[in-house]
């Protein structure tokens, strides 16, 4: 998908389109911008998650955890499911996957 041309003669709808998809994707940014939120991320591309898989994957504390799962919850990109007194969460669809690969391409050491 190429890039939009930015030009005098851009029309008032197509602006604003372009200023409603900067806002997402700013909030997206915002969302993946915490190493915390980013590693949760991480771990879900394997598959679900409980929160207390996710605790100690992370060697982090419960109010830790729930505090950055209710930020990505909040951005839609993961979703919860209860099963008892459980919570698992799954990502809720393929975005934070494809940002995830593109920002190992980008930082991470080739092996």
């Amino acid at each position: 998908m190429a890039l939009p041309q930015l030009s005098e003669d851009i029309s008032r709808d197509d602006m604003d389109r372009m200023a409603a998809n900067a806002t997402r994707a700013s909030n997206f940014l915002k969302a993946i911008s915490h190493e915390g939120r980013l590693m949760i991320l991480c771990h879900l591309v394997s598959g679900e998650k409980s929160v207390t898989e996710l605790e100690s994957l992370l060697s982090a504390r419960q109010a830790a955890v729930s505090q950055q799962l209710s930020r990505l919850r909040l951005e839609g990109l993961v979703t919860p499911r209860r099963e008892g007194k459980a919570i698992y969460y799954r990502l809720a669809d393929d975005r934070p996957r494809k940002m995830l690969e593109t920002v190992y391409e980008l930082f991470c050491d080739e092996e």
